[in-house]
């Protein structure tokens, strides 16, 4: 069900330690809205049961639906927390057209369900699950919320990305909105300008928001407080599924919704990898296409499928995908349980 690869250094620390909890000091969560789904279960295995006791802390860094389960995880019922986010998500319906303001709305709904009572207090003041939200601030026609201005900058930023990744630094800064306590350092060789503020009462709201602000889907948080003045958007336009190292002792846990790793949102299309140096101290998990063969229509969730089906069929569908995600949650529990080691398989396998 499950694929497992890891870098050089985390193989030889695994080989060394065996594979357990303690070894892992951050964790990541990509960007891919209901993509999501099919990690539903491992997520609730993860921080169920996985890391339930830590006392070391663990930098949980998101961005877009993966800075929205970094909230979820830093609570104190994650667990819960991961239920109520699932099932509103899930559920969630639209007029027939749609527009940003419509699905910005839903969007904060979804956050005020995720982040019930307490939610906002509990990951403030969370010493041991340090979460970490990505977002990008945006400069020139990417920062207007005037349609044909914002295609033309986005389209600008397609040609400057096609380039070379570099020169989308002149459109884009990205911030990282963190536990105050947080100790993360990011290393980024594209030279992205990287800003870190600690998450308060006054920006969190605003800043998980923005972390999942699609362009021309939603629209764009304005001068989030406490930083400069200007239009914030989705993390992952820069950071998708991350190109950057993490500078600490211990290793990263990454989950993710497939075998496939693009830096940013605009190299999807692209054939540019991510650097494998950056996942030497990396274990990547992921469902295998033989699992993906099981669901129905034989896929993972995605955001195409509030246009490609019908209401009642996507919101079934997307019931059935919850569902299964638990086989994967039981599969890694047996690895774990097993120290089945020979599963783990080298990241050049899934980098190339």
């Amino acid at each position: 069900m499950l694929e497992i690869y890891a870098g050089e250094s985390a193989r030889k620390t695994i080989e060394q330690n065996g594979f357990s909890a303690d070894l892992f000091t951050s964790f990541l969560g990509a960007s891919g809205g209901p993509k999501w789904f099919t990690l539903f279960g491992l997520d609730k295995y993860l921080f169920g049961e996985f890391f339930n006791g830590r006392t070391a802390p663990l930098n949980i860094v998101g961005s877009s639906a993966g800075a929205f389960r970094s909230a979820c995880f830093a609570q104190k019922d994650p667990v819960a927390a991961t239920k109520r986010f699932a099932k509103h998500y899930s559920e969630t319906t639209y007029s027939e057209k749609p527009d940003a303001s419509e699905i910005t709305q839903s969007v904060i709904d979804i956050l005020d369900d995720l982040f019930g009572e307490t939610g906002i207090d509990e990951i403030i003041n969370n010493d041991i699950f340090r979460a970490h939200f990505l977002v990008a601030k945006c400069q020139g026609l990417v920062a207007s919320e005037h349609k044909v201005k914002q295609i033309a900058g986005l389209s600008k930023s397609f040609v400057n990305n096609a380039l070379d990744r570099k020169r989308l630094t002149k459109q884009y800064q990205r911030y990282v909105f963190s536990q105050a306590s947080s100790d993360l350092q990011l290393v980024d060789e594209d030279g992205f300008t990287t800003i870190n503020k600690a998450l308060n009462h006054n920006n969190i709201k605003q800043a998980l928001i923005a972390s999942g602000a699609i362009p021309l889907v939603m629209k764009g948080i304005k001068d989030i407080p406490e930083c400069e003045p200007g239009m914030y958007r989705d993390g992952g336009i820069i950071d998708y599924h991350f190109d950057f190292a993490i500078q600490n002792q211990g290793l990263t846990l990454y989950p993710h919704f497939s075998s496939t790793l693009k830096a940013g949102w605009f190299d999807k299309n692209l054939k540019r990898k991510v650097r494998s140096k950056h996942y030497d101290n990396t274990v990547v998990i992921c469902p295998s296409a033989k699992y993906v063969a099981t669901l129905p229509y034989q896929k993972i969730s995605d955001r195409s499928d509030f246009v490609e089906m019908e209401t009642q069929q996507r919101l079934n569908y997307w019931q059935d995908i919850l569902a299964a995600s638990e086989y994967l949650a039981e599969d890694f529990d047996q690895f774990v349980e097993q120290q089945a080691l020979n599963k783990i398989k080298p990241m050049q396998a899934l980098l190339g």
